[in-house]
């Protein structure tokens, strides 16, 4: 998992930057509608998912050592939780800031607790997985905010969710560029035989 990770390492560069984007169009309009704010989130679940769901696929495919399922369940999570929460908001772009606020939450805490999980896998395979791992406790830490804190007007849940896609997207392009430099570093390096490990 994590040699094919590194190798597909432009798909989170990809996902950090439309993260970034996202959080950056956020700030430009703080006082726009929730029902523009739906609809840039829907878009970017969407795209971030169906990343999420390639990079699992292609390197699934590619890898016959473990099932599938093991191995890259935690990124199927992910992108189908992200295809499924963006679907959701183009679907009812009418929905109100609460109906938005439980969306995001939801997919937030869901994707988090993944990237925990694949952050775990990958702990003695890559360098660098610690930002994988911070990146996951910071979108499970912001899904319950959001749950814990409903009533926040519809000002203070833009710019939390626009600090948020920054700070996130940020970390998974710093992961993108570390993961490779270290693929790189190993194509040079000599096996000393026994290869990867492969999580259980």
């Amino acid at each position: 998992m994590g040699t094919s990770l590194a190798r597909h390492w432009w798909v989170l560069a990809i996902r950090g930057a439309a993260a970034v984007a996202f959080g950056v169009l956020t700030f430009v309009a703080p006082g726009s509608s929730i029902y523009a704010l739906v609809i840039l989130f829907g878009a970017y679940a969407i795209v971030d998912g169906a990343f999420n769901l390639s990079l699992a696929f292609r390197s699934a495919g590619a890898v016959t050592v473990a099932p599938t399922g093991r191995r890259w369940g935690s990124l199927i999570v992910q992108g189908v939780a992200s295809v499924v929460a963006g679907a959701a908001s183009l679907t009812w772009p009418r929905m109100s800031a609460l109906i938005l606020l439980m969306v995001i939450g939801a997919w937030a805490i869901v994707t988090g607790v993944s990237a925990l999980v694949a952050a775990l896998r990958l702990r003695e395979q890559i360098r660098g997985e610690w930002l994988l791992a911070l990146s996951g406790m910071l979108t499970t830490a912001f899904g319950i905010l959001l749950f814990l804190y409903p009533g926040a007007g519809a000002l203070a849940l833009v710019i939390w969710i626009g600090a948020y896609a920054v700070v996130y997207g940020g970390l998974l392009v710093a992961l993108a560029f570390r993961l490779r430099s270290w693929a790189h570093g190993s194509q040079h390096s000599v096996p000393t035989g026994g290869g990867l490990h492969v999580p259980a």
